[in-house]
């Protein structure tokens, strides 16, 4: 079982990520910021990952600090149950529609993390949820998980659907990516033999 678990512990949250490679997409996401917790589940089930995450946070100051630290958490738990990355596909892409939102994210589990970030919102906020962590997460999730990765807004107005449509697209090309690869089950898939 390609499995981790991973607790982050600082002065500003206390975070725990619990996650299966070869699951089915069941979670149980719990961080105390609502909206996050809708697109952690998307993540979730779109990626067929299996998460329960934890999250307590300094919410009087903000939503910030909790949301980049469980992006910081998924990855490093991501990295763990990857372990030398034999057998996976390596790369996902995904062009995905909703409604009015059309995103398209390519990534590589390269372990060399570098971040394009192509979306813009038309209001600051989804609810109470400031629309510009979405990229922090992201960022974070990109950085501790040694993931190149791409993501690109072709259009769309509604936030909610931007914002949603991000996570679903991530979602699909990260499943594809640690999806084992039949007919290279048994190699790093790397001229370097090491990722």
């Amino acid at each position: 079982m390609r499995t981790a678990k991973v607790a982050r512990s600082t002065a500003e949250t206390e975070i725990s990520v619990e996650i299966n490679l070869d699951g089915t997409g069941v979670y149980d996401n719990q961080t105390g910021v609502g909206f996050f917790d809708h697109m952690l589940d998307q993540l979730s089930r779109h990626s067929l990952i299996d998460f329960t995450i934890r999250a307590k946070g300094d919410y009087h100051i903000d939503d910030h600090h909790t949301v980049e630290d469980t992006g910081i958490a998924l990855g490093q738990a991501l990295v763990k149950a990857l372990g030398d990355k034999k057998g996976i596909r390596r790369y996902g892409s995904c062009l995905l529609a909703m409604d009015d939102a059309q995103i398209r994210c390519a990534l590589d589990l390269s372990a060399r993390p570098y971040f394009i970030w192509n979306v813009e919102y038309q209001t600051p906020k989804i609810g109470t949820f400031d629309v510009e962590l979405v990229c922090e997460f992201f960022q974070a999730l990109s950085t501790h998980g040694g993931i190149t990765l791409h993501i690109d807004k072709i259009h769309g107005f509604n936030s909610h659907h931007v914002a949603e449509a991000t996570f679903k697209s991530v979602a699909r090309a990260l499943r594809e990516a640690v999806e084992t690869d039949p007919r290279k089950a048994d190699a790093i898939p790397s001229t370097k033999g090491a990722l």
